[in-house]
């Protein structure tokens, strides 16, 4: 598999908040070997070609043209091409990367670790893929429910500007946007959830750092055999036993989004209100974390058949880990 006895990896945008938190936990692993092209030469084409031909693996932390531009500049090497892992939106839907969520379905993992190409999943779409569809699976949900994704993030995952404008105070405490309703996750959130009826995804931005919550609400009375929230519960307890990251935990009546900060962790809620036949799902975690650079470590660790240190180094967050 690797090209020398330690596997390397070049993190093509390892300035960006992605690519700085994925080198911060590849630093942890004794077995991976980082890579890096010198800062002035960073967008030559033959300088980037020429540290692809000499590494096992690339990841691409880069705006969506530009992830497919180094994954073409990639793919000319032949032969010599490393895999490849992007970070951005560009193949999430392109039936030729593999899917990077290993937890998607009893034989995901498998298909990443021998995959030549994983797109890693969408910050946004990772909760919502994980909290339908084991439900659309299991019958509960119709594949063509109406289904609505209100999402909350930390400001991290809007990009320099966005970051620079809520440290220099200059941002609103908390926005809605997406509203023109074509947010570029709602492909990627309709395909691998199983759903045949578009969703309306709502995402928002809070003056927080980091931390993500998605929520949907479900109308009970209005689904085949009138399930009860205790059966939502079942199906994804069910669905995650024994999974290293996933956690189906009991309802709050009171959820914020930071407590998993620093960490891969996931955790899925059903709140419901039986006499009323109301329910709405949860899911919180980082949205650097299994939403970007943890999840992508994760996958890193399938593609190269190595241990992996997911979660960042001392955070009290991480301790539970």
């Amino acid at each position: 598999m690797a090209k020398g006895s330690i596997p390397t990896v070049f993190i093509d945008g390892e300035a960006g908040t992605t690519g700085l938190q994925i080198r911060e936990r590849l630093n942890l692993l004794p077995h991976v070997a980082v890579r890096s092209i010198d800062p002035a030469r960073r967008k030559d084409p033959e300088a980037r070609r020429a540290l692809m031909a000499e590494v096992d693996l690339v990841v691409l932390c880069l705006p969506d043209d530009a992830a497919k531009e180094s994954a073409a500049l990639a793919a000319s090497l032949g032969a010599d091409a490393p895999r490849l892992l992007d970070a951005s939106t560009a193949h999430r839907v392109d039936p030729d990367w593999a899917y990077g969520l290993p937890e998607l379905s009893s034989e995901q993992a498998k298909l990443i670790a021998a995959a030549p190409r994983v797109s890693n999943p969408g910050c946004y779409p990772t909760g919502a893929i994980l909290l339908l569809r084991p439900l659309v699976e299991a019958g509960i949900l119709p594949a063509d429910c109406p289904i609505s994704v209100n999402a909350v993030s930390g400001y991290s995952g809007g990009g320099n500007s966005m970051i620079a404008a809520y440290e220099a105070r200059t941002a609103p405490d908390f926005e809605l946007y997406g509203l023109g309703l074509e947010h570029k996750h709602v492909a990627e959130l309709q395909l691998y959830a199983g759903l045949t009826r578009r969703p309306i995804f709502v995402p928002s931005v809070g003056d927080f750092r980091q931390g993500m919550i998605d929520s949907i609400p479900l109308h009970l009375d209005l689904l085949p055999g009138r399930p009860s929230p205790a059966d939502l519960e079942a199906a994804l307890s069910a669905r995650y036993a024994g999974s290293e990251y996933i956690r189906v935990v009991k309802a709050d009546a009171k959820l914020e989004p930071q407590a998993l900060n620093n960490t891969n962790l996931l955790e899925l809620r059903v709140h419901g209100n039986t006499a009323r036949h109301h329910a709405v799902l949860t899911a919180r975690y980082d949205n650097l974390g299994k939403g970007a650079s943890g999840a992508a470590v994760q996958n890193l660790g399938l593609m190269l058949g190595v241990p992996v240190e997911t979660r960042l180094p001392n955070h009290p967050a991480a301790a539970a880990e």
